[in-house]
């Protein structure tokens, strides 16, 4: 005859002591990992910030603290706006970007509802296929690319990167709005075309307004890519009234083994500022239609 043992009796106070100890544990822990978190990546943008208010004899003081300012002055933001080609890259940049979120949204909305909605042969593979070239590295494409922009006469020109962005842009914006397509009710459709609907009519009065947030997402890629490209425009664009922020600042402010940190840095911070104020404002957007988009219903 086997022997029962009994289990010690443990008060509820008890319990939920050790779940709150358990939990305010997990809870200082988290907030230590997310202040080595904000501590890592926040370095960086202050010592720019110092280093763009200092003047250019307390930059090349080695002796001086690189995290103090001992005069700060305004000297390298006043100059970069007055002097030199900093707002005509600006200028530049914000025609680049803004043409290729338009183009880019319209493009992959009307791709992403097309393999979503209008299911045909080989649309699932079409839309893998359109990610798929995402993946493909810019190191690999700007050689082709080069040969067709020289073809077209555009070279050294801002209007070529309006042609090219949208390489970078449209496939995961379609990406992106085929998922959130996707996780749409198909009773919409049925509905709008008992009501005599067209394709058309169905995307641009129920999709794109129920979709809103999807795209708002795509629109803050496609601005990121386009506003933050490098590659591109340093091997298509040469002269400086042509060239856009990124490649600007370079190669107006270092000139051999002369490096203006006081400007360059303003002129990064300054470059920084929008992206800055677009995901401050509409990052619950963004996360919003990449989460929605990825739980297809």
């Amino acid at each position: 005859m086997g022997t029962v043992t009994a289990t010690p009796f443990v008060p509820a106070e008890i319990k939920q002591g050790s779940l709150r100890r358990e939990r305010r544990w997990a809870l200082i822990g988290a907030y230590l990992a997310l202040a080595v978190f904000v501590i890592f990546f926040m370095v960086p943008p202050f010592h720019m910030l110092m280093t763009s208010l200092k003047s250019s004899a307390e930059i090349a003081d080695l002796s001086g603290n690189p995290w103090i300012v001992s005069r700060p002055t305004l000297q390298n933001y006043w100059e970069l706006l007055t002097q030199g080609n900093y707002l005509i890259h600006f200028r530049n940049s914000v025609i680049v970007t803004v043409c290729t979120v338009i183009i880019s949204m319209i493009i992959s909305v009307m791709a992403a509802f097309a393999l979503a909605r209008m299911k045909f042969w080989g649309s699932a593979t079409l839309a893998t296929g359109v990610f798929l070239t995402y993946l493909v590295p810019e190191t690999l494409l700007f050689i082709p690319m080069f040969q067709i922009i020289g073809s077209l006469g555009m070279y050294n020109n801002m209007w070529a990167m309006v042609l090219i962005f949208p390489t970078l842009t449209v496939p995961f914006c379609t990406w992106i709005m085929i998922g959130y397509f996707a996780s749409i009710p198909k009773e919409l459709d049925e509905a709008a075309l008992i009501d005599g609907a067209s394709h058309l009519q169905m995307l641009w009065k129920i999709f794109i307004p129920v979709a809103l947030p999807g795209i708002l997402a795509a629109m803050i890629f496609a601005f990121t890519v386009s506003w933050a490209a490098f590659i591109y425009p340093i091997a298509f664009l040469v002269s400086s009234d042509q060239m856009l922020l990124t490649v600007g600042i370079v190669s107006d402010l270092i000139r051999a083994d002369t490096f203006q940190w006081g400007k360059i840095m303003a002129g990064a911070l300054m470059a920084a500022l929008p992206p800055l104020l677009v995901y401050a404002f509409l990052m619950d957007y963004y996360i919003a239609g990449l989460t929605a988009g990825a739980t297809k219903g």
